[in-house]
């Protein structure tokens, strides 16, 4: 046991107590000595507190009511504490912030702030409940004005929500000081949660549930109060999918949103819409008519915007954002372009299509335990299934708390149909007393009454002992001894609690009720659109330099007249269509393949090649090829490491377009790298060699072909202190592919014609003691038999 210091007195802090077991002395963990406790049981402890606090009192909603804390609070304070109803006046929200954090919610005004615009948003909210005032935010993603700016109160469906409280019909809890309290959660007269969705992310788990359309879900609670066996699969013939506040379509056929409401979890494929318009001279736009929810209008037109500036589809020309209050987005295009690829395009490289993925995660109540709830994902049907279970609480604790009134109104009411056949004697008692208590204990004696009846008729204005007075209290009682007769027949049968809450539901769906924005299915088939149909089929040249720089440029008849930066030179020129692709290799052993269209076109310098690519520290371009079909297409290449490792592969697994990782073709040692690639077919003569002055030529057959990348076959066996500074491949005993130059200047070309055949694997024979270096090779220009686009 650890002595206990002062903290004060300069040792170490006490430890802290741990949690009494039960059948301790009861303090808990704030009180006693200190323990001994390992960090890792205390670390989980706490870190299990945090995450059930994220869970329960921040993160989830409630399946009741459909909030999370912070909104059932806001609510609430404009209901409870400001009075801020629909046909009263706004209020700064400022007010309603600092409401909510002085009594209810001690946190950041930006959480609360943040939560109250949400619920004021009309694109955010299928059916809002804060009827806001001023800047709210747009669709366009501009944010909301400061909350000393604005104003807000509730708006007619949050009130139903709300004024159920006024009956008793929920449990309340101390608020966090305990100076007052609040309720547990609202008395909901519809599935909020499933009206509104709800979006949260808490420790270990997280929700998204969309919305809906309230009479779509209110029909659906009719069947399942008729037909408690309904299951999910049936409930869907009422409820068609979500219906977001911005519109969409959902491309989601029934199986698949059925499926997503039985799981409770899956993914809603939705996509704005478009309509033509014709303008002057026969002009045709694509008019945007409606984005997926929970995105912005300047997201989709900045998205396209990019496409058009990179010039990757030619046939759109301009867009621009004309929207108001509705989605108006226009793209001009050209005369001749297919409007329906466009959008093809469109769905596949921007937002305008996207997935919703759901996650019908939220808190149900515990039993035993008010004031938690349980997380647990469910099923469409018992989502629906809790509500109504809660309704019917709801309900029934109305109906008790109107009877209770009601009786008690009918006990007074008893009292004073007692003395109003004796008027004269009860005058007379109440002259002849000392005083209302003395008049009280004469009367209950007299009449056999009770205090709180005693109390009314003392407090009884004069006028009502007139006749008619008399008649209309006598009246009065007749009413409420009826009403609470009709109530207790109401609360003895719940077939008729049944019929009361269905025709609740009905009267909300009749006032508040709105037609479907979102449309489900009916999507015809799409044409099949590749990148070519967008891609102007044009010859083009790219050019590549030493220094590893790429641009594209229409014609090009001398490379030496292309524009380069100070030092560098240019190493490959590559013909080819812009719909067809060029392959780059790199020293690391990766090919990276990309559209000719896709490099941009420029008459300066280029870009840098890794700029289009994922490149590693070190990697750079040692070979690059054009996969025209005009062009010669080998069927193999050999690639020759600097340790004189090398390795043949096919080309076909690299013609097809890489990821910007590109795809290993080799895999050379921690300190080699590749120096080069090139076509080699079995008769062809590799020429290798070093810079120590070793050559050495053999036939490429005998090098093998790799179905995998791997580190290949030693072409040439090098010393330590020796390294492959070129090699190149010969068709014809004539042919040079390479040069050398000696530390005197003395050049040698490499070839069957100056070096005879060796062994692979061996040293080769040298040319002279001392080092070489190798000459730069000429510009490699790729050339068509045919100069026309195929």
């Amino acid at each position: 046991m650890a002595k206990k210091t002062d903290p004060g007195a300069g040792g170490s802090p006490p430890k802290r107590k741990r949690p009494e077991p039960e059948g301790g002395d009861g303090r808990g963990g704030n009180g006693g000595g200190d323990i001994d406790t390992n960090l890792h049981e205390e670390a989980r402890r706490r870190y299990l507190n945090y995450a059930l606090s994220v869970i329960t009192s921040r993160a989830l909603p409630d399946v009741r009511d459909g909030l999370k804390p912070v909104q059932r609070r806001i609510l609430y304070t404009m209901f409870n504490d400001e009075h801020l109803y629909p046909d009263g006046r706004y209020r700064k929200s400022a007010t309603v912030v600092g409401a909510v954090l002085g009594k209810y919610h001690p946190h950041g005004d930006s959480s609360v702030y943040d939560a109250m615009v949400r619920m004021a948003q009309d694109f955010s909210l299928r059916a809002p409940l804060v009827d806001g005032h001023g800047n709210f935010g747009s669709l366009d993603g501009d944010p909301p004005a400061a909350y000393r700016y604005t104003e807000a109160k509730l708006t007619p469906l949050a009130m139903q929500l709300l004024e159920e409280l006024r009956r008793k019909t929920v449990e309340y809890r101390a608020n966090y000081d305990g100076s007052t309290t609040e309720p547990v959660v609202l008395p909901a007269r519809f599935p909020n949660l499933l009206v509104n969705g709800a979006t949260g992310i808490a420790v270990g788990m997280a929700t998204n549930i969309p919305p809906h359309n309230l009479a779509e879900i209110i029909e659906a609670l009719v069947a399942l109060i008729d037909d408690p066996t309904l299951e999910t699969k049936d409930l869907v013939k009422f409820i068609k999918g979500p219906d977001f506040p911005t519109g969409g379509q959902i491309l989601n056929n029934r199986k698949e949103l059925r499926d997503i409401y039985e799981q409770g979890t899956g993914a809603v494929r939705v996509r704005g819409e478009y309509k033509l318009e014709e303008g002057k001279r026969g002009q045709v736009s694509i008019i945007i008519t409606s984005i997926p929810y929970a995105l912005t209008r300047a997201s989709i037109v900045e998205a396209i915007a990019e496409i058009i500036t990179a010039r990757k589809m030619p046939q759109l020309l301009d867009v621009r954002d004309e929207s108001t209050t509705d989605v108006r987005v226009v793209m001009e295009i050209k005369k001749e372009a297919d409007p329906t690829l466009i959008m093809a395009y469109l769905y596949k490289h921007t937002p305008l299509q996207q997935n919703f993925n759901v996650n019908m995660t939220c808190l149900i109540p515990t039993p035993g335990n008010v004031e938690i709830g349980t997380p647990s994902r469910l099923d469409l049907k018992s989502m629906l299934k809790h509500f109504l279970d809660f309704r019917l609480l709801v309900v029934t604790r109305r109906f008790q708390h109107e009877l209770d009134e009601l009786r008690r109104r009918i006990h007074i009411l008893e009292g004073l149909a007692t003395i109003f056949d004796a008027l004269d004697e009860v005058i007379k008692i109440i002259r002849k007393s000392e005083g209302k208590a003395d008049a009280a204990q004469k009367l209950i004696k007299r009449f056999e009454l009770d205090d709180e009846q005693t109390e009314a008729i003392l407090e009884l204005k004069l006028y009502k002992l007139a006749r008619l007075e008399i008649l209309m209290i006598q009246e009065e009682l007749d009413a409420k001894r009826k009403e609470a007769t009709r109530i207790q027949g109401i609360l003895g049968s719940e077939k008729r609690l049944w019929t009361v809450i269905k025709h609740e539901l009905g009267e909300v769906s009749t006032e508040f009720a709105d037609k479907r924005r979102t449309k489900v299915g009916g999507v015809g088939e799409e044409p099949e659109f590749t990148e070519e149909h967008f891609i102007i089929a044009e010859d083009a040249n790219v050019v590549l330099t030493r220094d590893g720089w790429v641009k594209r440029v229409r014609e090009l008849k001398d490379p030496s007249t292309t524009r380069t930066r100070e030092g560098d030179e240019v190493t490959d020129v590559l013909a080819g269509s812009t719909r067809e692709s060029v392959v780059f290799f790199t020293n690391f052993g990766t090919a990276y393949s990309v559209r000719i269209n896709d490099i941009p076109p420029s008459t300066g310098y280029g870009d840098p090649v890794q700029k289009l690519f994922k490149f590693k520290d070190g990697e750079k371009v040692v070979a690059a090829m054009s996969l025209d079909p005009r062009a010669r297409r080998p069927e193999n290449l050999l690639a020759v490491s600097r340790a004189g490792y090398g390795l043949r592969f096919a080309l076909a697994p690299h013609a097809e377009l890489s990821t910007r990782a590109g795809r290993k073709f080799a895999r050379p040692a921690d300190a080699d790298e590749i120096v080069g690639v090139y076509p080699a077919d079995d008769k062809d003569i590799v020429c290798v060699a070093t810079e120590k002055g070793h050559v050495l030529l053999c036939k490429a057959e005998d090098v093998n072909v790799l179905a995998n990348p791997g580190r290949g076959v030693t072409v040439i066996k090098v010393d330590d202190d020796d390294k492959v500074i070129g090699f190149g491949v010969a068709r014809g005993k004539h042919d040079k592919p390479f040069a050398i130059e000696s530390a005197g200047g003395k050049q040698f070309e490499i070839g069957p014609s100056e070096q005879r055949l060796a062994a692979r694997g061996s040293k080769g024979h040298r040319l002279q003691k001392t080092t070489f270096k190798l000459v730069a090779p000429a510009v490699r220009v790729t050339t068509f038999t045919s100069p026309e686009v195929n």
